[in-house]
């Protein structure tokens, strides 16, 4: 059983306000080239497939163009943290028809079960178990206990219901924070903020270690955790500039008979524009420029002392596409390594009227005082 296993697509998705609908549409197209190469017999995608709860027009749109273009091919969808399970199942009964299968929340009641596909090879049945995002809120009207302990005894507690079958090969697609023995798995820096060890929300990864192969989503950084059957695929393009340095790709795996291991490879993915990030002086950075990076999504730290008026427009000159201009230099380096503690209980005037003596070596005088406290008084 051959599986192309994608996740976390982000259709809707902006790149520090930039559209880059245009780069997700070549993905789309490069899926479809794969699948002519490769010739899987399923498609799995392990959520996030809309970037918010509520997607746009262009977001759908994608969606459905990628549905049509792989058409032919059965594909497995479940809903992640981002997707809106209202908006995702639309439709659903009538994709089904088209072996488009479709699984947007977690059981809602004690008879009910994870959603299950069943397809064959040459080797028999492989059980495909759809398991959408959880979270204990979903559960807590029937699984209150569970609920209250989170989401891994939640999974652990569906995955008893189920009986499955071990005799037998089973894949399950899941979006969850899975973790090995306490550690946790490679995470860009726009995602770090929202997950850390030994939180409720996160699943030891043995909890579906009955699984041939386990595809997972919510990760963008494309990794396998705790064993090479159980891994997370990767955002199809670089959504942060923390990502610049990953290496975007598509993952194959391909299901022998049982207790064989599963053989994975991965398909590098590309983008006309690419996520760079560079560090140095001004000229440094202009030096960088060429007629082959003009286009990317930079984001640029300039370490300047002494930092050029209008520097953003200037760079502007070199790069037609910049996210972001950090400076690095004494004084900011100054400011950052000031025990923040002094600032806890400043009044938002008291922390302006600080900000503003470090940034530029001298107090404000009346007339300034006085705007800063109008503004204050508005906001």
């Amino acid at each position: 059983m051959k599986m192309m296993h994608l996740s976390d697509l982000h259709f809707g998705r902006q790149l520090h306000g930039y559209d880059i609908s245009d780069l997700q549409q070549d993905v789309i197209e490069q899926f479809v080239n794969i699948i002519e190469e490769e010739k899987p017999d399923v498609v799995l995608i392990s959520g996030d497939i809309y970037d918010k709860t509520i997607p746009s027009a262009q977001a759908m749109t994608l969606l459905d163009d990628m549905l049509v273009r792989l058409e032919g091919t059965p594909v497995l969808i479940i809903a992640g943290n981002h997707d809106s399970a209202e908006r995702l199942k639309f439709g659903q009964s009538f994709l089904q028809k088209h072996n488009i299968h479709i699984s947007v929340m977690p059981p809602q009641s004690e008879e009910e079960r994870l959603k299950k596909v069943v397809l064959e090879d040459e080797y028999g049945k492989v059980n495909f178990y759809l398991m959408p995002f959880i979270k204990p809120g979903m559960v807590r009207h029937f699984m209150p206990e569970e609920a209250a302990e989170g989401e891994e005894k939640i999974i652990e507690k569906f995955l008893e219901k189920e009986n499955i079958d071990e005799s037998e090969r089973n894949v399950i697609l899941s979006h969850q924070f899975y973790i090995n023995c306490g550690k946790n798995p490679e995470c860009s820096d726009s995602e770090k903020h929202r997950i850390s060890v030994g939180t409720s929300d996160s699943v030891e990864i043995s909890v579906i270690g009955k699984f041939d192969y386990a595809a997972l989503g919510h990760i963008h950084k494309a990794q396998s955790i705790g064993d090479e059957r159980f891994r997370y695929c990767g955002t199809p393009l670089k959504y942060s500039v923390s990502e610049s340095k990953n290496e975007k790709s598509v993952t194959i795996v391909t299901l022998g008979e049982k207790s064989s291991k599963p053989d994975i490879k991965t398909v590098p993915l590309y983008s006309k524009r690419n996520v760079a990030a560079f560090k140095g002086t001004f000229d440094e950075i202009k030096n960088c420029a060429t007629e082959e990076n003009k286009d990317d999504y930079v984001s640029i730290t300039l370490t300047d002392e002494v930092v050029p008026d209008d520097v953003k427009q200037k760079l502007g000159a070199y790069f037609n596409n910049i996210l972001e201009v950090n400076i690095d230099n004494v004084l900011t380096r100054n400011i950052l390594s000031e025990d923040i503690g002094d600032f806890k209980e400043l009044t938002p005037f008291e922390a302006f009227q600080k900000f503003f003596e470090n940034r530029t070596g001298n107090a404000m005088n009346e007339e300034e005082i006085q705007l800063i406290k109008e503004i204050i008084d508005e906001i």
